[in-house]
């Protein structure tokens, strides 16, 4: 499966819609999905919105859980790539990134003033 870098700062603000939540593996089971190093995976649910167009939702994986990130607060999203994947007649893109974190409530507030904010 091959990744795509995607360049973040054209994607505007990016909100938490849903909180992190650990990745089920096995749904029977319940196990958790770890990667490689034994972390494990997170999905969080992102709201992205660029000139005033619709609102996109996405669901991104992560190693570890990220502190301070709540659902409607504005995040930064470090290191998102994206995965085209089939399974079957069933096909996607999926996402993932090395962390996602919450913006200082100074920067939030900065980005609003100058236009960044949602209208």
């Amino acid at each position: 499966m091959q990744s795509i870098p995607v360049d973040t700062s054209r994607l505007g603000v990016l909100r938490c819609a849903v909180g992190p939540e650990p990745k089920i593996a096995d749904f029977e089971s319940k196990e958790v999905k770890k990667d490689r190093d034994g972390n494990t995976i997170y999905t969080v649910a992102v709201t992205v919105r660029q000139d005033g167009r619709r609102v996109s939702v996405i669901e991104i994986a992560i190693p570890g859980e990220p502190k301070g990130v709540v659902e409607g607060s504005e995040v930064r999203v470090t290191g998102l790539e994206a995965f085209a994947w089939a399974m079957g007649d069933r096909h996607g893109i999926s996402f993932r990134a090395s962390a996602i974190t919450p913006v200082p409530a100074s920067s939030a507030t900065a980005a609003v003033g100058k236009g960044g904010g949602a209208s």
